[in-house]
């Protein structure tokens, strides 16, 4: 027996569910405790060891008052453990229970009064439901203990026609949203939580991870799953990029202040728009969903304007929120529509590609193309936050996934070497969802995250964000955008490593290391659609130049491993001419 001594913290649990019965309380508590690795303990089920009957018949046997007596006493109890605690149905109803939650995070489990008698039709021990008209007395139960749900609880969720791993994604969301998420040792009083909803945290940049639903073991077969990181970006106005699955359901809770949301897609996904309104209409929120035309082409005058009278006709206010769910070219838009509607409103991405999920979606940069180039209207606006789905890699057809990989391996080159170390061990698992890649968009996100923290408006390291961009920006134009966005930056940096070895910053090793890492990821090394005086024509209106002098962000290892970028500018054009003839040759 251990004794507690005086000054020791007690155990308190992570989480505490109430509900009505069939409103999945024994389910999510069991997938919640297979998440966060800790036990789970049902109070229904300590009373039936208590009296050594099920509960519906202690229930019958006791009545109501003695019933729920011995219920108080028992969450007590249970309230002393630090795993998930289930608490009966009617427990809200005692007084004392009420106050005995008043400092445990509390979540609310609800369904339709159809669903909760399908759901429990098959059980014959629960009286609460006995009679002509079950459906009748389970809305009658709801309509007298919602007040009390409502009173002990800090966030509601529908467990109603959807996955149980989607009910307990937004519910390890909302943990890991709380400034001090779950502490075992107290969280503070319920006004000081419903304070910290705001956005006002100033937490440093970095990545943690909530373990949540890991791949399915023997122990548990049911509970497949992901364990979703977030990866915090400290700017100004702090965000964090979630990354796992199943987080269709969790983009609401990043506005939990908005009253209208717009939500942004591209034609092909409309079904998947429909499930995150799903999750904003289910906390009440009045949700529009407009289809923007696809890809570049929504990146228009014309298109914005549109877009802009959707936002008007849906009354959008500044406490509302766009949201961009499809590749770089929807979050482009989305941000930039927020940014510009009523001088700047909420935005959350959904990126539904490879690359827009580890680059276009995080940093806050928005934009239009106009003929003039590619995002020269634009301006920088926060997300309030990112969600990476890797469930839509799972769709994704192989060109996507290899385009997008160009900026994975950009940031292998300019900050983390690990990335191109994975490459190179295994080309395919790198291209793999269920392989490699979740890890490489991970390392991806963060060095993104890191950079852009330290250097939002691109004064100065942000730069390096840029290498294979001018060049690559190039080619794009001159396709006439015809050309994936990936494919052009892998051409890129190709280009700026040949221009680099040709000043003699880049060995010839390097060179050769970036053509082979790009190969190996199904990517182009070489482009020979335009002159180089045509392309120099494009590179000389980028917006890193300063003063007419072309800018461009290259790498030097002088220093040895890793790379170092390095700002050219002005290179000569020997220099150029060197590089543009190695990269419209291919090399073998």
């Amino acid at each position: 027996m251990t004794t507690r001594q005086e000054g020791t913290p007690r155990p308190h649990p992570r989480v505490v569910l109430v509900g009505l019965p069939g409103a999945g309380k024994s389910t999510i508590g069991r997938r919640l405790a297979h998440a966060l690795h800790c036990g789970v303990v049902d109070t229904d089920v300590l009373i039936e060891e208590a009296q050594g009957a099920p509960c519906g018949d202690v229930f019958s046997a006791l009545g109501e008052p003695a019933f729920r007596e011995l219920e108080e006493t028992l969450v007590r109890q249970a309230l002393d453990t630090d795993g998930i605690v289930s608490l009966g149905g009617g427990a809200v109803i005692s007084p004392k229970t009420r106050a005995l939650l008043d400092d445990h995070l509390v979540i609310h489990l609800r369904v339709s009064p159809e669903e909760g008698v399908r759901r429990t039709s098959v059980d014959d021990s629960r009286p609460v439901l006995a009679g002509a008209d079950p459906v009748a007395r389970y809305r009658q139960l709801q309509e007298e203990r919602d007040p009390f749900y409502n009173e002990v609880s800090d966030l509601t969720v529908s467990s109603e026609g959807r996955d149980p791993r989607q009910t307990v994604a937004e519910i390890l969301y909302f943990l890991e949203a709380l400034e001090e998420p779950a502490s075992p040792h107290g969280r503070g009083s319920r006004d000081d939580r419903d304070d910290r909803d705001g956005r006002d945290g100033t937490a440093a940049a970095g990545e943690s991870t909530v373990t949540g639903l890991g791949a399915a073991t023997e122990a548990d077969p049911d509970a497949a799953g992901t364990a979703f990181h977030r990866i915090r970006v400290a700017t100004g106005s702090p965000y964090d990029v979630t990354v796992g699955r199943d987080l269709t359901g969790c983009v609401a809770r990043a506005v939990p202040e908005a009253g209208r949301a717009v939500i942004l897609h591209q034609p092909p996904l409309s079904g998947l728009a429909q499930r995150v309104a799903e999750g904003f209409r289910s906390r009440g929120v009045e949700v529009t969903l407009h289809e923007t035309p696809d890809a570049e082409d929504a990146k228009t005058v014309a298109g914005a304007a549109e877009c802009w009278d959707v936002c008007a006709s849906a009354g959008l206010t500044r406490q509302d929120v766009v949201v961009g769910v499809g590749g770089g070219a929807t979050t482009d838009l989305a941000g930039f529509i927020a940014a510009t509607w009523m001088r700047g409103i909420r935005v959350v991405h959904y990126p539904t590609t490879l690359l827009a999920m580890v680059d276009a979606a995080v940093g806050g940069k928005t934009g239009i193309n106009t003929a003039a180039g590619k995002n020269l209207v634009g301006a920088f606006h926060e997300p309030r936050a990112v969600f990476v789905d890797l469930d839509v890699l799972d769709s994704l057809p192989a060109a996507e996934i290899s385009a997008g990989s160009a900026e994975i391996i950009k940031a292998g080159f300019i900050r983390d070497p690990g990335i191109l170390d994975i490459y190179e061990a295994d080309p395919e698992a790198a291209l793999d969802p269920r392989g490699a890649l979740p890890e490489l968009i991970r390392r991806a996100v963060t060095v993104k995250a890191d950079v852009v923290g330290k250097d939002l408006r691109e004064s100065s390291l942000r730069e390096i964000l840029n290498y294979g961009h001018t060049y690559g920006h190039a080619v794009e134009q001159h396709e006439h955008y015809r050309w994936r966005h990936g494919r052009a930056v892998a051409v890129g940096m190709v280009f700026e490593a040949e221009l680099a070895h040709a000043v003699g910053l880049l060995g010839s090793d390097a060179v050769a290391r970036h053509r082979r890492i790009l190969t190996s990821a199904g990517l182009p090394t070489s482009y020979d659609g335009a002159s180089l005086g045509e392309l120099l024509e494009v590179m000389g209106r980028d917006k890193k130049n300063r003063d007419g002098h072309l800018r461009i962000v290259v790498l030097s290892d002088r220093e040895g491993l890793p790379y170092t970028p390095v700002r050219l500018e002005s290179p000569e054009m020997s220099a150029l001419r060197a590089a543009y003839d190695a990269t419209t040759k291919e090399h073998r």
